[in-house]
């Protein structure tokens, strides 16, 4: 098959592949932040309860952490079965895993009934959840940018990146809805499980709309000419290694802000005086907020690039990341919704929402889910996972300021701008 038919093949079923990624990616990032969002609420006192209760809050949210170690593998082992046998073959891979991880969570006895096995079982849980979500990533933005025209890559690239929102926003609408039905003394008996375990029509319907996906133009464009990278990590190492390094780099700004907004928030706040409940649907409102904008942003790169838009992004962020954090100590349930909704639901969203489709518009197709997976990943585990443990330590070694966690961020920030200035933005160009 011709280049030409590939690429009318995509024209012809484009926005049904769209919506696919962006169910599937929903599904994966829904079971993978609600482990977060568990974390910051919950697992301290069910999971690794201790005298002190910052020293269980900081285990809580290590657990959380570690995942983001083990991404980087998940990274490469599937996105070289990614790159060798097709993108659709390995995201269900990923889903099925993430899916019996994510049941087995809510279905976990607590520290008291089983004692540190518990903490054990439960982090080996959330292990398999990074390794799943380590492949998941770079398979459905390929899905969405692989099949989109040039004039409308950072759209496309856009939607599987909201995916990570609407999960998030589903996570946390089970957590505060499950919140709001039982008291607190049922919640933390059973009530943190249920969203656990509604995982199970998520993922079976993610499953089903996955199989039906067609591999995408780009690779079968590759496995026709028997272009088929033998190592794809080889591969990328050996003539795409600048591009892994922007990569790692650009996403520093991205990982550690979303933690900081999507996951420390809720114990900040918490800690501040706000309601459990009060929190959970600031981050609500923030994510929905969110999704419009960054197809916006997606829509506005295929016109001015990725590169000024996320740059401007960047900018913004070093600007308000230190305000983000006055507004909440003022206590003001309107100020918490206010900073929460133009931190994360406007300003992460202008390099969020353009940062897949930079990462893709730099590597080849034989390799391209290897390197996206491999950059993303490194950049996650770097800061991603542990911005909540960092803020957390910042917050307790600096008597309660939250000065040094803003000066952890900007410096996160201009890393990223510094990386992203050596990005290749192909805006407006062919893929291949």
């Amino acid at each position: 098959m011709s280049t030409t038919n590939h690429m009318d093949k995509a024209r012809q079923i484009d926005d049904a592949t769209r919506r696919r990624a962006l169910l599937g990616s929903a599904v994966e990032w829904y079971d993978y932040f609600l482990y977060g969002t568990m974390a910051s609420i919950v697992f301290a006192p069910l999971f690794f309860p201790s005298a002190d209760p910052v020293a269980s809050q900081m285990l809580s949210l290590a657990s959380f952490a570690l995942a983001f170690l083990i991404r980087p593998v998940g990274g490469v082992v599937f996105a070289h079965i990614g790159d060798r046998i097709g993108r659709k073959k390995t995201l269900v891979m990923t889903l099925t895993i993430m899916g019996l991880a994510t049941v087995g969570i809510g279905l976990m006895p607590t520290y008291d009934a089983i004692g540190y096995w518990a903490p054990i079982l439960l982090t080996f849980l959330r292990l398999l959840q990074g390794l799943a979500l380590g492949g998941e990533w770079g398979g459905g933005l390929l899905m969405a940018v692989e099949y989109s025209p040039s004039n409308k890559r950072g759209l496309y690239g856009a939607i599987p990146q909201t995916g990570t929102l609407f999960g998030l926003a589903l996570g946390n609408l089970t957590a505060s809805g499950a919140n709001a039905i039982f008291t607190n003394e049922e919640f933390l008996a059973y009530g943190w499980r249920i969203p656990f375990l509604l995982s199970v029509l998520l993922v079976g319907l993610g499953l089903w709309i996955r199989n039906a996906v067609d591999e995408t133009p780009s690779f079968q464009k590759v496995r026709a000419e028997n272009t088929t990278a033998r190592v794809p990590l080889l591969e990328t190492l050996k003539h795409h290694w600048r591009a892994v390094l922007v990569t790692i780099g650009a996403k520093l700004l991205e990982t550690s802000t979303f933690f900081i907004f999507a996951t420390f928030s809720l114990t900040y706040a918490i800690s501040v005086g706000f309601t459990r409940g009060t929190a959970l649907n600031a981050i609500l409102l923030a994510a929905i907020v969110a999704i419009p904008v960054m197809l916006a942003v997606g829509a506005l790169s295929d016109r001015i690039g990725r590169k000024k838009m996320y740059t401007l992004g960047g900018i913004a962020m070093i600007v308000y990341i230190i305000p983000y954090f006055w507004l909440l100590n003022q206590k003001s349930a309107g100020l918490l919704f206010l900073a929460v909704t133009i931190g994360f639901g406007v300003i992460w969203s202008m390099y969020g929402a353009v940062l897949g489709t930079l990462f893709a518009e730099s590597y080849s197709p034989e390799v391209r889910y290897t390197g996206v997976s491999l950059g993303y990943q490194i950049g996650a585990a770097l800061v991603g996972g542990p911005a909540p443990l960092i803020a957390t330590w910042l917050l307790q070694q600096y008597g309660g300021s939250y000065i040094p966690i803003g000066v952890f961020i900007i410096g996160c920030a201009l890393v990223s701008l510094l990386a992203v200035a050596f990005a290749r933005d192909k805006h407006g160009q062919s893929l291949d």
